[in-house]
């Protein structure tokens, strides 16, 4: 087979539809006289683009790079809303093919055929304390520790921030249960570690409250005179119960723990402060549940 004129026109023209401004025309024939007459050509027409023309032999190796930017469409509800020039746009991305999609998570199932699932754990611990102690130290831990209605554990039971349940199950167990994901596998973690402390802790307070031996009022004056060394310690001796700080004055109530001050801040403080003081010399009784 020879080319010819029309054959050299020919194939420059389908080149030159394409538009090779930086790619590689690649030219793999035997016939040596009739490709070197059509490279030529190509060289002359595209002398003015960044084209490189080769003519390889046969079974020589040829290697191309391809440096293409992907797009990504987003189609279902992120589309709904065009952003905004510096907004964030969330949603999971799907590769099919060469084409990439950000949806969102309820649309996965209609423009795809995956699926999400939900798994939902459930954990028994052996906990023999009193439930209200553990939902005491839980609220330290945690800012929204709610008590939730539950006919089954006769209404003892509460969730943490909404993601996890903890229920009384009986004198010697307690479960949890939560949806699984990060935020509340790590939450559901906290409270395990929590219980199994507590379930350490409380042969110990235990032995101590049977050697206790002392009155009621003697307790009584033993905490007062624990929470007046320590406040002294944070706030300075000054006689009563009249905290000054950098100018600022608050009036603290020992009997009624009411703190009085024009210093918002100060006025929180004292009264966080006093708080734990109170929590520390008395705690919260085994026998509560």
């Amino acid at each position: 087979m020879l080319y010819d004129e029309q054959d050299i026109l020919r194939s420059m023209d389908k080149i030159e539809l394409f538009y090779p401004s930086a790619s590689i025309t690649v030219l793999d024939l035997h016939l040596w006289n009739e490709i070197g007459r059509l490279k030529q050509k190509l060289i002359t027409q595209f002398a003015d683009r960044n084209t490189k023309i080769i003519s390889p032999k046969n079974c020589q190796s040829i290697e191309m790079y391809f440096n293409s930017e992907k797009m990504e469409k987003t189609i279902g509800r992120v589309a709904e809303k065009t952003p905004e020039v510096g907004e964030t746009v969330s949603g999971l991305l799907v590769k099919k093919a060469f084409t990439y999609q950000i949806m969102a998570l309820d649309d996965l199932h209609v423009f795809s055929q995956l699926s999400t699932t939900n798994i939902s754990q459930r954990i028994t611990i052996a906990y023999t304390s009193a439930f209200g102690v553990l939902k005491h130290r839980l609220k330290q831990i945690f800012e929204s520790v709610e008590s939730l209605p539950d006919e089954e554990s006769e209404g003892r039971a509460f969730g943490v921030h909404e993601r996890l349940t903890v229920k009384y199950e009986s004198e010697k167990h307690i479960s949890l249960h939560w949806r699984s994901d990060p935020i509340s596998d790590m939450v559901s973690d906290s409270v395990v570690a929590l219980v199994l402390n507590i379930g350490r802790e409380i042969p110990k307070v235990a032995v101590e409250s049977e050697e206790a031996t002392k009155t009621e009022e003697e307790n009584n004056y033993k905490a007062e005179k624990v929470i007046h060394a320590l406040l002294v310690s944070l706030f300075g001796e000054n006689g009563k119960l009249v905290i000054s700080v950098d100018g600022n004055v608050a009036h603290l109530d020992q009997q009624s723990g009411n703190v009085e001050s024009e210093n918002e801040s100060l006025k929180e403080r004292v009264r966080v402060a006093f708080q734990r003081i109170q929590n520390a010399v008395k705690p919260i009784p085994l026998s509560v549940s």
